[in-house]
């Protein structure tokens, strides 16, 4: 309608009737968060940051609970993650975009929203794919299932459990990435796939946040899949790609006889990568294992990736923390040393003695040699390793933590100098 009509319109409107109303659909929705049309089972929606995937899973939720779904599935990639990003404190989040007249009752401790009419929906994390073993639903929302430390498992117990009412559907709102469970969405049938940039959403960002990830992404490979959505092949130039990651992925590893939390630390400002790694032996052969990924938001202050870094040395019971000297070695030891159980970890350093590419390069052969392992999936490291070209940018955060971590595992420089 033309404004004056619509506005003529909506005062015309009985409350009832103004309630009944879908608003974001009438008035805020864009095309491309609209559901496509036919029969899909799965509704993919692969986009760059701040594009509104989130908002579009949020009220898609919203509108399943309106029209009396009873049970509705909510998956994000940590319990965090589903709480911050998806239920509770993002601006797009479920309890954000909610109306006043139809407010869910968040239960955290029951792990599930209720709504008024008597809608449920229950809360999964994809770094425990277990927990949906049993349960049933008609719906789900999955949010950046590329980023899951277990996708395929968590997707594969999702699916067997998506059997109620008659038509069953699923909608992922994920950021690209060329992992398997991605690549079997888009070749089934049964998958509509929507796909869009960050900037068509930009009238809906701040300026900085629009100029930050220009400046950080724009001209780069990572940014055809940061910004536009699209999904990466594989730079030949890089020291890693994604089919030997894939093939030396495990999920279970043999007994560790050390196991290091390695820090790379950003002096100033930026980054600062913390990477768990360990090492054990199978077939007579010395094996380097990646455990998790406690790398924290970027600008992250000392004392948060300081309590990251303590908190993984004593989650995985660690031998020690190591950090680059060359780069804040020292900084990183006073820090971690006036957080909550630093006191008495046990810390080394290393020297950067030789050139990035030269240290990197035999951290990366134990992949070609099947001797490195991704424990899980780490969608953030694994495309810094996938498209990192020696020479064209500094090396990114979570590949050099990786990288001293091995190198310390492995008998440190005297190793590289093989």
């Amino acid at each position: 309608m033309p404004p004056e009509t619509r506005a003529a319109f909506i005062r015309g409107l009985s409350d009832e009737d103004y309630q009944a109303v879908d608003w974001f659909y009438v008035q805020e929705a864009r095309d491309k968060q609209l559901p496509p049309p036919g029969e899909w089972f799965c509704w993919l929606l692969l986009s760059g940051r701040g594009f509104g995937k989130t908002r579009t899973g949020a009220e898609w939720v919203k509108a399943w609970a309106r029209a009396g779904v009873e049970h509705i599935a909510i998956i994000g990639q940590t319990k965090g993650d589903v709480r911050d990003t998806m239920v509770e404190q993002g601006d797009s989040s479920i309890m954000k975009v909610s109306d006043p007249w139809f407010m869910p009752e968040y239960q955290p401790s029951k792990r599930r929203i209720v709504w008024p009419n008597g809608s449920v929906a229950t809360i999964y994390s994809g770094d425990e794919p277990d927990q949906l073993r049993g349960p049933q639903h008609n719906r789900a929302w999955v949010d950046e299932l590329a980023k899951f430390r277990y996708p395929q498992e968590t997707w594969d117990m999702l699916e067997m459990g998506l059997r109620l009412g008659t038509s069953p559907q699923v909608v992922v709102t994920s950021t690209p990435r060329p992992i398997p469970v991605i690549k079997k969405l888009l070749a089934d049938k049964q998958t509509a796939v929507t796909t869009g940039s960050t900037y068509e959403n930009k009238d809906n960002l701040s300026s900085r946040f629009i100029q930050r990830v220009i400046d950080r992404y724009e001209g780069t490979r990572l940014g055809q899949q940061e910004l536009y959505g699209q999904i990466l092949d594989d730079d030949p130039r890089a020291l890693w790609n994604r089919a030997t990651l894939e093939t030396t992925r495990v999920t279970q590893t043999p007994d560790l006889f050390r196991i290091v939390i390695a820090v790379d630390p950003h002096a100033t400002s930026g980054q600062t990568g913390i990477v768990a790694v360990g090492a054990g032996w199978l077939d007579d052969q010395l094996h380097v294992y990646v455990l998790d990924d406690l790398t924290p938001e970027e600008g992250a202050k000392p004392d948060v990736w300081g309590r990251a870094a303590v908190g993984g040395y004593h989650k995985w019971h660690a031998d020690t923390i190591v950090a680059e000297i060359n780069n804040g070695g020292d900084m990183v030891e006073n820090v971690i040393r006036t957080v909550p159980g630093g006191e008495w970890v046990k810390y080394e350093t290393v020297r950067a003695t030789r050139g990035k590419y030269t240290r990197a390069e035999p951290v990366s052969a134990l992949w070609e040699q099947g001797r490195g392992h991704m424990v899980g999936y780490y969608a953030e490291m694994e495309d810094q390793l996938c498209t990192y070209v020696p020479g064209e940018t500094d090396s990114p955060d979570r590949l050099d933590a990786m990288v001293w971590g091995a190198t310390l595992l492995m008998g440190g420089d005297n190793w590289l100098a093989w």
